[in-house]
């Protein structure tokens, strides 16, 4: 399907799936073929079925089959093709089937793992409804379009071998009907233009719906708690309005031009055989074959301008998909070296560091200098847009500066010792991340091979061993979704436990008080207060008792030190 074809998909296939396509399309060729065969078989049939004189087909028909096999050798013949098509299209069904399925699962992993490995600031830039929308709905709609494709082409395949069925039984007839089918396709370039633009339209339209759903759930509480129920339900309602247009628009096209080209198909027929039997004389023993051939070109005639359409709907996602596919690959980090991984004995320094993120006027961090020594509890604080969570970023190995530098202990944190150095470093943000699974399974998230005894003494360390103990199911509690069975308080040092599992050089904790109560705050600051000397402490805050446990704080604004205390 030339100009329509599955552009910058045969890129992204492996070589396995490159297997599959050809074993494919040998199927769909054997197929066409002993479609085509078997109509063919009509001409020797009817010439043993009709009275002699006058009906003779094509000369070559004559000795087409062996004269022994009469009336009973063909029918014979003919069904066993019929059940030869008949396993074959089952073959074809099942590998394109499976096609299909590799392509689409191998988008998305290759996405997830793309975006997996992209470094933070490629990934901080994205929109994470867009993304769900991209690695959901988007490829699910190449999936689909990739089959309509494989439809199209099997389609394609059997016209050809009808076509060369066709030529041999009447040539005249067959380049007639060929004109015919060309002016068809021809004329529907206009309707397939249209769905290219409707199919970007239904991805916007997705985009929609999964922001609004994205950002409902994530403000569930709000809503409830501000009555804002039905402000939210009438965001979700305009989103699935445009959603349903998009998905009208293009479904109200194709059903027009279905309407068309039956409509046309069945004028060209009917033309085609009025020339047959008032201008050409063509003889009737061939003239049946080959209005069998025309009437089942018709359908297939259709499947494939319909395929040819659905693909055109859906290219503008598969080019989506591909352009995140290639900007995260191109964003990738370096591996990460075993041997790289910095020890921090006396200090982080920054030196003249300045991040600045694409499209805001601003640098988020500007010129910063600063030391953090080891073993000690350092607090960013500042107002917020101050630049704390970047400088937290740059401290973590999750950014690297656009100039100045990062260094441990004077050894620059360049991207050969960046990741390593993350592996060192434990975060806490301040929205707790817990699985809907047990307690126990959530603390291993992190260290998958913690022992018991491991896990009660990162909980002892954390001020969370008594609340635990005190959980009917003790480590097998089953938290439910966002750990919603524990309180603020208790999600909070839970999440400070399995920091610690990970024995990190370094701990950032990112807010993380500053919904708590005053004694959930206090316990957490008492056991920060226990591993002072341990690991280097960095506290994002505004406020709150944890200040008072720093051993050093820092003042931001506008990304720059203002103070140090």
């Amino acid at each position: 399907m030339s100009g329509g074809s599955p552009s910058g998909l045969p890129d992204l296939l492996t070589g396995r799936q490159h297997g599959q396509a050809l074993q494919l399309s040998l199927l769909m060729l054997a197929s066409a073929l002993t479609e085509g065969l078997g109509l063919a078989l009509l001409v020797p049939l009817l010439a043993l079925l009709l009275p002699a004189g006058g009906v003779a087909g094509p000369d070559w028909l004559a000795g087409f089959m062996p004269t022994w096999l009469g009336l009973e050798g063909l029918l014979a013949g003919f069904v066993g093709l019929v059940l030869l098509r008949a396993v074959i299209a089952l073959l074809r069904t099942r590998a394109a089937l499976e096609l299909e399925l590799a392509v689409v699962n191998g988008l998305r992993q290759r996405t997830w793992r793309a975006l997996l490995h992209a470094d933070w600031r490629f990934l901080s830039g994205l929109r994470r409804s867009q993304q769900a929308s991209l690695l959901i709905s988007n490829l699910d709609r190449v999936g689909f379009g990739l089959n309509q494709a494989l439809a199209g082409f099997s389609a394609a395949v059997t016209l050809l071998a009808l076509g060369l069925a066709a030529l041999a039984i009447s040539p005249l007839l067959a380049l007639a009907a060929g004109a015919g089918c060309a002016l068809v396709l021809l004329a529907y370039a206009g309707l397939r233009q249209r769905a290219a633009s409707e199919g970007a339209a239904l991805g916007r339209a997705w985009d929609q719906v999964h922001a609004a759903l994205h950002d409902g759930l994530a403000a569930l509480r709000l809503t409830k708690a501000s009555g804002a129920e039905a402000q939210m339900e009438r965001d979700a309602a305009e989103a699935f309005s445009g959603l349903a247009a998009a998905r009208r628009s293009f479904v109200s096209n194709a059903s027009l031009g279905a309407l068309v080209l039956h409509g046309g198909g069945a004028v060209v027929l009917a033309v085609l055989v009025w020339l047959a039997i008032s201008r050409w004389a063509v003889p009737l023993v061939s003239l049946l074959p080959m209005a069998a051939l025309f009437a089942r070109a018709v359908p297939l005639l259709g499947a494939v301008q319909e395929a040819w359409q659905q693909w055109h709907h859906a290219r503008p996602a598969l080019a989506e998909s591909r352009a995140l596919i290639v900007s995260a690959e191109a964003a990738c980090e370096p591996p990460v070296r075993a041997d790289a991984a910095p020890q921090l004995a006396q200090a982080i320094t920054l030196a003249g560091a300045v991040v600045h993120y694409a499209g805001q006027p601003a640098a988020a961090v500007d010129a910063v200098s600063l030391v953090v020594p080891a073993g000690k509890i350092t607090a960013l604080v500042g107002p917020s847009g101050a630049g704390k969570s970047t400088l937290a970023d740059l401290l973590a190995g999750l950014l690297a500066p656009d100039r100045g530098l990062v260094a441990i202990d004077g050894v620059p944190l360049d991207p050969a010792h960046q990741r390593a150095w993350r592996g060192q470093v434990a975060y806490i943000a301040q929205e707790p991340l817990l699985l809907a699974a047990s307690l126990r399974e959530n603390l291993r998230w992190g260290a998958p091979n913690a022992t018991d005894a491991r896990l009660w003494a990162a909980l002892e360390d954390a001020a969370a061993a008594d609340f635990v103990r005190a959980l009917p199911a003790g480590l097998d509690t089953l938290l439910g979704d966002g750990g919603r069975a524990l309180s603020g308080g208790e999600r909070q040092r839970l999440m400070l436990a399995q920091a610690l599992l990970r024995d990190p050089q370094m701990l950032i904790l990112d807010e993380a008080t500053s919904a708590l109560d005053p004694a959930n705050e206090a316990a957490i600051a008492a056991a920060l207060g226990r591993l002072r000397g341990r690991m280097t402490i960095l506290l994002i805050a505004h406020r709150g008792v944890l200040l008072g446990r720093a051993d050093r704080i820092i003042h931001l604004d506008r990304g720059r030190v203002v103070d140090e205390s």
